[in-house]
């Protein structure tokens, strides 16, 4: 019997159309005389999904009582029983009420599978097993009802159904996800807009991810090595030679990225094939910078093994599927194309008529590579000396025991004997001590075993051929084992120096290390007494330290540590540049570690340049917003200061003139509009000694646990009419929150006041609680004219009003109060667009440790399926 075949809608999150796609299917298979059935499938009380469902057979469900409250679900047995072409089961994660047939629903579908009947199904990208981490670091809940990925991935067909976050967010706010009473909860928790954005992204990057396995799968099923470009792939060749430096300077990769700017979606893969025995010419501060710049227009850098560059490069180039290939013109000399037509000429000949070859020229082309670097690795001093004794002492003893201790074993066995010692020697000191202990092994073979003995004459000619092959087999295995010993040298230096550059990689790409901690690992790592990094401004300026480390003591007690002030008089110095270099007292290093030196002096003048460049931008930051607050105030008191003073002024000027009398009741009305403008200018100035306070970072919030309910009350204070303008929402189950009770009072007072001013006079403001993980989420929602998208950040500027009208009394300073004060308790103040109409003020603050409510409790559905 054959297999099932699975189609899965996978979506972004709920609401995106995934069931209805699935149903649209079903009619168009009926129609087409399929048969077809409703196996499972929730509407969710959605009158268009409900829709879909009529003139659609289902499968009757099967009712299972847990916990006193009665279940449905897929009904197995029945299906199988009733053995459809297509079967539409819905909500592939879901969790099975306990005892049912399986534990998860998508066990369900493989019985239903494995009996031969076709399935269509429903995913949410959030519901894959790899991807809950992820997930949960974007929106915080951890989604408990999983598949594994590789069920979604064995699907014959996976299709996505997308949909804009604003698009899923209005028809949020329609009212065709939830109902009513649960959307302000999903607009402002779940369904946020940058919650939707990175599920989508996540939706997208893995359907592309599994549109290129079906490509190579197609590839490699129907044995197909042309390549299918559906986009531009661009592939760059670096070298990491001294042609690097001038191709980064001028064209080879920015080349690269033009070509692929030029197309939709084009994108750069630059790779550098290093031979397996090591890259031979390849600078690793060149590949550094080579690799900086490629991230940094956008691209992606690779490292490939190969011994023949160009196969290796033309394998890579297939292997991403790519269209186009940028290399640089060689710089052998002419006379070299004798040898061989060079990589650049051969990736041309070889690459087919689907791989595009460009050939950037540049100004070290044709002259020559040089002789290439020493690489051979040198047996330690201790190895080459315990090599001479065996290679000159050991014929000798063994000499005197063949000759005077036991019988006679033939020249054959004696000549192994002394090749035996011959292999050793080579295996203690290397290549030279061998050829000495072949060459005078081979003269003692010649006066004490070779007839006529004790004479260097031969009388055998057999003889003559036998020390011959002897010494010829002697030095032949001498230099394989030497070489042998020594590329084992080589490797473990090899290896050593890749860990320290990995090492170093990782410190660049994450940016963790700081100089010191940097110049501290060059010193261990190479043994050094101190290292410095040396700067001046020019070429005839003294030398500066911009940072060193030392060994904290005297050198081995060999006397007082150097002061080092100028790279030559450190007994290593490498330049970084022209007016930088890392400067290591101690010891004259080899020139094969100062390879591995550069890469760290390179890395120092970076480290080193971040942190002024940060050091810089935060120093120009804050005088870019004192001068910002100075200038808004200057503008602010001009109005709102002046205006309280203004009536205040012509009040007392009132009650002070000789020529009115005065009533009681405008005696008083008069005194009324002084205590008005005083109150009124000892709130604006509050809020100015609240923002002078955030600005000089002098706020300090005493942390505690407090109740909601008894804060926010208390900071309706300042509301004329609480009863009427403020509706509370705060259920009794929320946890409590740490947090500062002064601070976040004058918080709440700030936001609900502005949502107060602002909202009609006959809606009320909205004060609504609920708990998200280990966040308690406070909503101030108005019905109010609102704020475009764009400017919602701005109206948390200081001395920032609505439509920068002259409209109220204050200067622009309450939402940013609150916004400082809220950061400064570890919590956040964000507005979003109220559905129907409105602003809504989102304060999140941290739960109370011990104090979290059981999961999902006050959760909407939308974090379930």
């Amino acid at each position: 019997m054959a297999r099932g075949r699975l189609r899965i809608y996978l979506g972004a999150a709920p609401g995106v159309g995934k069931t209805y796609a699935m149903l649209s299917e079903a009619h168009r298979r009926i129609e087409r005389g399929t048969d077809c059935v409703v196996a499972f499938v929730e509407h969710h009380h959605r009158p268009r999904t409900e829709v879909m469902l009529q003139g659609l057979e289902e499968i009757p469900r099967r009712e299972l009582r847990y916990r006193g409250t009665v279940f449905t679900e897929m009904d197995v047995d029945a299906v199988l029983a009733r053995r459809p072409q297509v079967a539409l089961v819905d909500e592939l994660p879901h969790t099975n009420i306990p005892g049912s047939r399986n534990t998860k629903r998508w066990q369900d579908v493989e019985e239903l599978l494995a009996a031969g009947i076709d399935v269509i199904s429903t995913v949410n990208i959030q519901h894959l097993e790899s991807l809950g981490d992820v997930v949960e670091s974007i929106t915080g809940v951890r989604q408990q009802e999983t598949v594994p990925d590789e069920v979604v991935r064995r699907a014959a067909q996976i299709e996505l159904v997308d949909m804009s976050p604003p698009a899923l967010r209005r028809r949020m706010a329609h009212g065709n996800i939830y109902q009513h009473d649960k959307v302000d909860a999903a607009l402002s928790n779940y369904f946020r807009p940058g919650n939707l954005t990175a599920l989508r992204e996540l939706a997208l990057l893995w359907v592309a991810d599994r549109v290129d396995e079906y490509l190579n799968e197609y590839r490699g099923a129907h044995h197909v090595s042309r390549i299918r470009g559906s986009r531009e792939r661009i592939v760059v060749g670096l070298t990491g030679g001294p042609e690097g430096r001038t191709l980064i300077r001028r064209a080879l990769i920015r080349r690269a990225v033009r070509l692929a700017e030029k197309s939709a979606g084009g994108e750069v893969l630059a790779v550098h094939i290093a031979k397996s025995d090591g890259p031979a010419a390849a600078s690793p501060g060149e590949l550094a910078a080579q690799r900086a710049l490629v991230e940094d227009l956008g691209g992606t850098f690779h490292q490939v093994a190969g011994d023949d560059v160009s196969s290796a490069l033309l394998e890579f180039a297939r292997g991403v599927n790519a269209t186009q290939t940028v290399l640089g013109v060689s710089r052998r000399d002419g006379w070299r194309y004798v040898f061989g037509p060079g990589v650049g000429a051969t990736v041309a000949r070889d690459s087919g008529p689907d791989l595009d070859v460009h050939l950037v020229t540049h100004d070290d082309m044709g002259k020559g590579r040089g002789l290439p670097a020493v690489r051979g690795a040198r047996l330690r001093r201790s190895r080459t000396l315990w090599g001479w004794p065996a290679g000159i002492g050991g014929p000798v003893p063994l000499t005197l025991l063949l000759t005077h201790v036991g019988p006679r074993l033939g020249l054959a066995n004696d000549m192994l004997l002394f090749l035996t010692l011959t292999v050793g020697a080579a295996l203690l000191g290397g290549l030279l001590p061998a050829l000495a202990s072949a060459a005078f092994g081979s003269l003692l073979l010649n006066r004490y075993f070779t007839p006529p003995v004790h004479r260097l004459t031969i009388a055998d000619p057999e003889n003559i051929l036998a020390l011959i092959i002897f010494v010829a087999v002697a030095v032949s295995v001498a230099s394989v084992v030497d070489l042998a010993a020594r590329r084992t040298q080589q490797a473990a230096r090899l290896r050593a120096e890749s860990e320290i550059l990995s090492f170093l990689a990782g410190s660049v790409l994450h940016g963790e290390t700081s100089l010191d901690a940097l110049l501290e690992r060059v010193r261990e790592t190479f043994g050094m007494e101190s290292v410095a990094l040396l700067e001046r401004e020019s070429d005839v300026s003294p030398w500066t330290c911009a940072g060193s480390v030392d060994s904290g003591g005297d050198a081995g007690g060999a006397g007082p540590r150097r002061v080092v002030g100028r790279p030559e008089d450190a007994d290593v110095d490498v330049p970084v540049g022209d007016h930088m270099a890392l400067a290591l007292p101690g010891r004259v290093l080899p020139a094969s570690d100062r390879r591995v030196l550069a890469a760290f002096a390179a890395q120092a003048a970076v480290v080193l340049d971040r942190r002024r460049l940060q050091h810089e931008a935060g120093r120009a930051k804050e005088l870019a917003e004192g001068n910002r607050i100075r200038t808004a105030l200057l503008a602010a008191v001009s109005h709102g200061l002046r205006t309280p003073l203004s009536g205040i002024k012509a009040a007392v000027s009132s009650l002070r003139s000789d020529d009115v009398d005065w009533s009681e009741e405008d005696r008083a009305e008069l005194l009324a509009a002084i205590e008005d403008g005083t109150g009124r200018l000892g709130h604006l100035v509050d809020n100015l000694l609240d923002m002078s306070r955030l600005q000089t970072g002098t706020v300090t919030p005493l942390i505690r646990e407090i109740d909601l309910d008894e804060v926010v009350p208390a900071a309706l204070g300042g509301i004329p009419d609480p009863e009427n303008d403020v509706v509370l929402e705060i259920p009794e189950t929320l946890p409590m929150v740490a947090t500062d009770k002064g601070l976040l009072e004058r918080v709440v007072a700030n936001i609900v006041e502005n949502a107060v001013h602002y909202s009609p006079g006959d809606e009320p403001v909205v004060i609504s609680a609920s708990v998200l993980a280990d966040r308690v989420h406070l909503r101030v929602v108005d019905r109010g004219p609102g704020v475009p998208d764009e400017a919602r950040n701005r109206v948390f500027a200081p001395f920032q009003r609505y439509g920068d009208s002259p409209r109220g009394n204050g200067v622009g300073l309450g939402l940013a109060v609150a916004r400082g004060f809220a950061e400064a308790m570890g919590g956040t103040l964000e507005a979003e667009y109220t559905p129907g109409g409105g602003l809504t003020m989102v304060l999140t603050l941290p739960a109370a440790p011990g104090r979290r409510p059981a999961s999902g409790r006050d959760l909407p559905a939308t974090t379930v399926t």
